[in-house]
């Protein structure tokens, strides 16, 4: 496998940059579609927004400047085009952000390519209460194991904001998952 700045190279030459681009694809594209299911819960939806993920970034590549990580920004870009998606949704449904992610959360056993058990389950519904930041910093450090100077660049924010809202949001989860 060639280095990053090898592949950016190649994604920025008209000549190269198909290979390039599938080379990319190969590369990224599984652990970009989990980051994005686990935002916008449905198979469906993910599929949706991985595509116009890969297609921004087509159109975008000669733009990157390499001033990040090329991974750091390809999560970037997928985690805006997931709320993005989640925004535009919950605006054409006439409801909140929330309703919409309690709706697809509340769908999530119905749903054919989920896998997860009733503990599973309770945890994404859990997850689902988190305002919408808690949510992407204990999806990324706790199920992706994202650093939280790579978490840092790619959702903007500082290391230490990350890990205050990482540590609130797993207090919230333990209570929410230990009362009942």
């Amino acid at each position: 496998m060639i280095d990053e700045s090898d592949l950016i190279t190649r994604l920025q030459n008209t000549a190269t940059k198909d290979a390039a681009f599938r080379e990319l694809l190969q590369r990224y594209k599984e652990r970009l579609y989990w980051h994005i299911r686990k935002i916008v819960i449905r198979h469906e939806d993910a599929d949706d927004v991985l595509q116009n993920t890969f297609i921004k970034v087509h159109r975008s590549i000669d733009k990157f400047k390499g001033e990040s990580k090329l991974f750091s920004w390809l999560y970037r870009i997928a985690t805006n085009e997931s709320i993005t998606f989640i925004n535009k949704n919950a605006k054409r449904l006439q409801i909140t952000n929330e309703e919409h992610q309690n709706k697809a959360i509340n769908n999530l056993a119905a749903d054919v390519y989920f896998e997860g058990d009733a503990i599973q389950l309770k945890l994404q519904k859990a997850i689902a209460t988190l305002p919408q930041k808690q949510q992407l910093v204990f999806n990324m450090r706790y199920f992706e194991e994202i650093k939280y100077k790579d978490m840092a660049e790619i959702l903007e924010t500082s290391e230490g904001a990350l890990k205050s809202s990482y540590h609130i949001a797993v207090k919230k989860l333990e209570t929410y998952l230990t009362s009942d």
